[in-house]
This record gives C-alpha cells, sequence and structure tokens, in this order.
C-alpha cells in the first residue's frame, strides 16, 4: 500500500536529519592537523632547535605521502607550524601563544627547561599537549595535566653526571659550574650531591648565565685549587671558552664533564686541548636504536648531514600523535591526552621503539648514556636506567 502524503512526508523528515547528522559527524574532523613545534630557531641554540623541527618536518612529510592520519573513514594531512622561542622564557610564552593562536592540536616544545616550564599554562589552558625534550623535573610537577616529556628526566641525568665523574680514575678533586638556568642549576645541584655521597671534594660551586663567555676568574680559581674534573652544566659555546683558557692558563689534564647541551658538533674542534670531554644525554644517538640505520639513511638524504640533537625524538612523536589520533578515530585534544598517559598504549615510535607515558607525564622507560669526544666523535662509553 502507498503511503499517504504525510507519512512520506515524516519519512523524508526522518531521512534528511539522518543525512545531516551524517554531514554533521563528517564535519567534526578537522581538514587539517596541526603540530605546533616551538623551539630556538635563532641565537647560540638554533641548530638544536632546528634539528627538533627537521625530524617533525620529516615524519610530517612521510605520513602525508601516505595520505595523512586515517581518522577513522578519512584520511586527514599533518601541518607543521613552527615558532622561535629564543632560549627565552618570555619570548617561549609568546610562542605558545602563536601556536595556541593558530589552533594546533599538539605542540612538541620546548627545549630549554626554563621556556618548557614558563609555557606549561599557556598550553595547558589551551588544552593542548605539550611535549618538551626538556629535562628539569619541575616541568611535569606543576599541576597541569598536558605536560609530557620525550626523554627522561634530570634526577636521573644527574645521577649519571655525579656518580660517573666521581669513577674518574684519579679524580678526587672537583669543581661544578652552572648557567643559572633551571635545566642548569638544578642538573649541577644534584649531581653535587652524588660527589658528596661518594665522598669527593668539590673545592669549587659557581653559578654564572647562559650567556657569559668569560670564564677568566674561574678557570684561575680552578688551577689554584688544583681541580681534576670540572662538571660543567653549561652550554657548548661556554665550555669553548673553558676549554680555550684552561689550555692557555696550563690546565691541559682537566676532565670535562656536563649534560647533553655539550654533546654537539661544536667541541670537536677544542677537545685535544683538555685530557678529556664527556657528557651524558638523555638523548641517545638515531644510531645507537636497531631502527636508527633506516632513520639516519633518510634524514641524511633529506638534510644533507646527521642529526645534531633530538630529531628523531621529534620524528617519533610526530608518529605516536598520528597514532593516537588514529586509534581515538578523533583529533579531540583531550582524547589525544587520555590516550597518550593510558598503560595501555604502545605507539608507533619507529626509531626509539618505546615512547609511553606515564599518568604524571614522564617516560615510562628512560636511559641516560656517557659519551666520550675522541676526533670530534661523540663516542658511547656506558647507558643505564639505574645509576
Amino acid at each position: 500500500m502507498l503511503a499517504s502524503p504525510p507519512a512520506r512526508s515524516r519519512r523524508g523528515a526522518v531521512l534528511a536529519v539522518v543525512a545531516l547528522l551524517g554531514l554533521a559527524g563528517c564535519s567534526e574532523q578537522p581538514e587539517v592537523i596541526k603540530i605546533g613545534v616551538g623551539q630556538p630557531l635563532s641565537g647560540p641554540l638554533a641548530a638544536l632547535g632546528q634539528d627538533m623541527v627537521n625530524g617533525t618536518k620529516m615524519a610530517v612529510d612521510e605520513i602525508n605521502a601516505r595520505g595523512g592520519v586515517r581518522i577513522g573513514s578519512t584520511r586527514v594531512k599533518l601541518e607543521l607550524v613552527s615558532a622561535d622561542d629564543k632560549s627565552d622564557v618570555e619570548a617561549g610564552k609568546a610562542a605558545a601563544r602563536t601556536l595556541v593562536d593558530a589552533g594546533v592540536t599538539v605542540a612538541i616544545a620546548h627545549l630549554n627547561s626554563g621556556v618548557s616550564i614558563g609555557s606549561a599554562k599557556t598550553y595547558a589552558d589551551a588544552g593542548i599537549p605539550q611535549l618538551a625534550i626538556s629535562t628539569n623535573p619541575t616541568y611535569t610537577r606543576q599541576d597541569v595535566p598536558t605536560t609530557l616529556r620525550l626523554v627522561a628526566n634530570d634526577n636521573l641525568q644527574a645521577k649519571a653526571l655525579g656518580s660517573y665523574a666521581a669513577q674518574l680514575a684519579g679524580a678526587e678533586r672537583f669543581a661544578v659550574v652552572d648557567d643559572g638556568t633551571p635545566y642548569g642549576k638544578g642538573l649541577a645541584d644534584d649531581a653535587a650531591k652524588e660527589l658528596a655521597a661518594a665522598k669527593k671534594q668539590v673545592l669549587l660551586r659557581k653559578t654564572t648565565d647562559d650567556k657569559t663567555t668569560d670564564f677568566a676568574a674561574i678557570v684561575d680559581e680552578m688551577g689554584k685549587a688544583k681541580v681534576d674534573v670540572l662538571v660543567a652544566a653549561l652550554n657548548d659555546f661556554q665550555v669553548e671558552a673553558i676549554v680555550e683558557r684552561a689550555a692557555a692558563s696550563g690546565l691541559q689534564r682537566l676532565r670535562i664533564i656536563g649534560g647533553d647541551t655539550l654533546k654537539t658538533d661544536k667541541l670537536g674542534k677544542v677537545a685535544h686541548k683538555v685530557a678529556a670531554i664527556y657528557a651524558t644525554s638523555p638523548i641517545l644517538e638515531a644510531g645507537e636504536f636497531p631502527s636508527g640505520s633506516v632513520f639516519l639513511g633518510n634524514f641524511r638524504r633529506l638534510y644533507k648531514g646527521d642529526p645534531v640533537y633530538g630529531a628523531h625524538y621529534a620524528y617519533d612523536t610526530v608518529y605516536v600523535v598520528a597514532d593516537a589520533i588514529s586509534r581515538n578515530k578523533s583529533a579531540d585534544r583531550a582524547q589525544l591526552l587520555e590516550r597518550l598517559k593510558s598503560p595501555q598504549f604502545d605507539g608507533n615510535a619507529p626509531v626509539t621503539r618505546s615512547m609511553r607515558f606515564g599518568a604524571d607525564g614522564e617516560q615510562r622507560y628512560s636511559t641516560v648514556a656517557v659519551y666520550l669526544l675522541r676526533k670530534g666523535v661523540w663516542q658511547p662509553q656506558l647507558r643505564s636506567d639505574r645509576w
């Protein structure tokens, strides 16, 4: 029997509503997913920040070449949005605001601990997961839910720094110098505690700033105190200045050990002027991972050189975020954060193979390694998750 005109009208209205709901469901998916990168892109740490951008861009381009991130039955392209934090807290806040205003889904931000800590509330207020390569423990202890760390924190790195320095053959007289930043001072203070626990003499403890290159007075004091080992929570260019001054002052037998900011190619030209330069780092080199060779081959073809810092961590971060979004079938930021912190989530991290966050935003499995600079190459000496 044919439906009466009113019934036909009602049925048509129901079908129209269903169609509209279907369209609405499709419109919930973004046209593009924006990946924010807040890093130092100018100033003395620009090479490290650009390395993070390069790793991010490499992953974004690979995923887009395969059609983008699968969300349900559709695929959505990724877009990289970068902002220069200039290694400065206030500039970092401005960079964070730039990324928030751009509508990023996630922010790979920042490098310097002070900048990451200072900008955390800006991301949190917008509900944007902030994934930082910074290492100061305070970063994840600010009572905001959006802070996640890509590597081990300074508690573990300080143990590695202090305990490795203490066991160096013949090392009895130490100096500890930091750059006054949350990263540098925190790392140096905790390393000094490790030295004290090992019953080593810290004869000189100094705090400077993160810009100075005039270390004449400090080197002179080290000479007078007959320091064997300098524990330096400083930038690479600052240690370069110390090495030059130490060599000119007759301290060629000095050994220097510092954090991950030393582990660049800058010190290769001066390392021979002192006995040894070591660096501890929670950022393991790409080649140390079983899957690192493929990444390195592709990276070298694109950028005509090796990563200088954490490009492979930024690369893995994009893949882990894309995996989480795909499994959620949504680019919703709150759902993304929940997925990233889930103990059941083991996201696709092509290089490191393990980028898993705890409820506190820290890495569930983290490692710190020690490297020795020899003939311009940072050579792995030891790595552990229990120092």
